[in-house]
């Protein structure tokens, strides 16, 4: 699907509206994915990285990697952060050789405002099942989970479940897990826990996020 760049916050909310229905909240979703990609953006004033990292399932090895330098697309308004980054991320994932199974965003899927973060407009846009994880809350209320790992806790927006709170380790700070597109609930957190078997962050933000500042730093080609 064609990424529309808006040129007004109300475009942006009607292109959100519009896209919302497309989106596939029950999956079930790969439970053992063989190819998993991470993506994340980096900034440097109005130019941007954004980083593409594909682990082995397994053994999280990384397997390929793909940067792609561009321009900010749209001015940063809160709960609009994917129309920055979109156009950059979908050429990204294009260029791979190799569709992955699931791909991780480092930001939220059903957890918004409007029920259409950044892992939610990539699904869609790229028919590829995604999954959102935020290091913060951005929205709703939840109980603080338990202290080990595994544990967790119902996020809750308008009396309704967007996510969960998630323990990856041990006495650590959680994250907040959301279902993006094409995976159920269930499956995006345990794919989280796979992804963590030793920091509070999966494998796959940890690298793309070092991925894209290395772009920046090599000034990858910038459009």
């Amino acid at each position: 699907m064609k990424v529309r760049t808006p040129r007004t916050v109300a475009e942006a909310e009607a292109i959100q509206d519009e896209l919302r229905s497309l989106v596939d909240l029950t999956g079930p979703g790969p439970l053992r994915p063989a190819r998993v990609a991470g993506v994340d953006v980096a900034y440097d004033g109005e130019r941007l990285a954004a980083a593409v990292a594909v682990l082995d399932g397994t053994t999280l090895e990384v397997v390929e990697r793909v940067v792609v330098g561009g321009r900010v697309a749209f001015d940063y308004v809160p709960g609009l952060l994917a129309f920055r980054e979109m156009p950059a991320l979908v050429e990204a994932l294009g260029r791979l050789g190799t569709p992955p199974d699931l791909v991780v965003c480092d930001g939220y899927g059903l957890a918004h405002p409007r029920r259409f973060g950044l892992a939610c407009h990539l699904g869609v846009l790229t028919g590829l099942p995604t999954i959102g994880v935020g290091k913060t809350a951005f929205v709703g209320s939840y109980a603080v989970p338990d202290a080990a790992r595994g544990s967790w806790s119902e996020l809750v927006l308008d009396g309704e479940v967007v996510g969960r709170v998630l323990r990856t380790r041990d006495g650590v700070k959680p994250v907040f897990v959301s279902v993006g597109h094409r995976v159920d609930l269930e499956t995006a957190c345990h794919n989280v826990l796979a992804l963590t078997p030793r920091h509070r962050l999966p494998e796959t933000t940890r690298i793309s996020d070092r991925l894209s500042r290395m772009g920046l730093i090599e000034n990858v080609a910038f459009e």
